[in-house]
């Protein structure tokens, strides 16, 4: 038995749902909410609710994405900074972005060593040696490097 709290939190898709619904079934084992949405026969009407119910989370999934795009343009729009700081800038106290000249020093470093043949690995290394720490105070990772590369493609 894989019971769930409720029949939408096994997944926001009817696809991905059905899929676990046979695999469950096939296990010999079947779904239960414990929400009890009267989802757990499996007669034809309770087939129906099942795929009604994940066809509504996968619509709230939808709707909750557009709403957080919309939100996040509206923000954009008006020229308030949405999301994490980039690497190389500082936020101000209005949330605008302005250089940061001591990361700046680093993503020329980055790029230099990669212009001169350096691999991801030796740039973080070579950072390393000098001293170079993130924002958080460890040392720069390669996801930070290849971040920095891309970003100035």
């Amino acid at each position: 038995m894989l019971i769930v709290a409720k029949r939408d939190r096994l997944a926001r898709d009817v696809m991905a749902a059905a899929m676990v619904e046979r695999m469950t079934d096939a296990a010999g084992a079947r779904i239960v909410s414990a929400a009890g949405e009267g989802t757990d026969s499996n007669d034809p009407s309770a087939r129906l609710m099942r795929t009604m119910v994940d066809a509504f989370a996968e619509y709230e999934r939808a709707m909750i994405a557009a709403r957080t795009r919309a939100a996040l343009k509206a923000k954009r729009a008006r020229g308030e900074r949405a999301g994490t700081i980039p690497y190389g800038y500082t936020a101000d106290a209005a949330g605008r972005l302005a250089p940061c000249a001591a990361e700046r020093a680093v993503i020329a470093q980055v790029h230099a060593l990669r212009a001169a043949g350096v691999t991801l690995r030796g740039i973080v290394a070579e950072l390393a040696r000098v001293g170079v720490v993130g924002r958080t105070g460890n040392a720069l990772a390669m996801a930070q490097v290849q971040n920095i590369l891309a970003r100035a493609a």
